[in-house]
């Protein structure tokens, strides 16, 4: 069976590199895209299974390309879990309410992000 698809879309060099590694490490086929325009535009033409999204990015914040992912029937499929710094209450609410499968805060425990990202990739559409 083919490694599942993981993008990351982080405008941060020092999150960006580590999440690779880390998901390259468990199997997965990893691509990397720096804001949120180019990582709209990787999930497009890519078509990964799995979004690791930050929220605060330029050109376009995470939850805008949340509910672009969730506009286009064609990427239904693709699961998106957010990671932010912004954690309040309200921002959780409205990143699951565009269409995130699940919401880390920054900073989370590799242990957590790689137990989601299993779950997620095993769970039927």
């Amino acid at each position: 069976m083919a490694a599942k698809r993981v993008l990351i879309v982080d405008d941060e060099p020092n999150i960006l590199v580590p999440l690779e590694f880390l998901m390259k490490r468990e199997g997965y086929e990893v691509r990397c895209a720096h804001d949120g325009e180019e990582g709209l535009r990787a999930v497009r033409e890519w078509r990964p299974d799995l979004v690791l999204l930050d929220v605060m990015m330029p050109r376009r914040d995470g939850f805008e390309v949340c509910q672009a992912i969730r506009a286009d029937p064609q990427l239904a499929p693709v699961r998106v879990v957010m990671l932010t710094a912004k954690g309040r209450d309200a921002d959780v609410a409205k990143g699951l309410a565009l269409g995130a499968d699940a919401y880390l805060t920054k900073p989370f425990a590799t242990q957590d992000l790689v137990q989601r990202v299993r779950e997620l990739l095993e769970r039927p559409r």
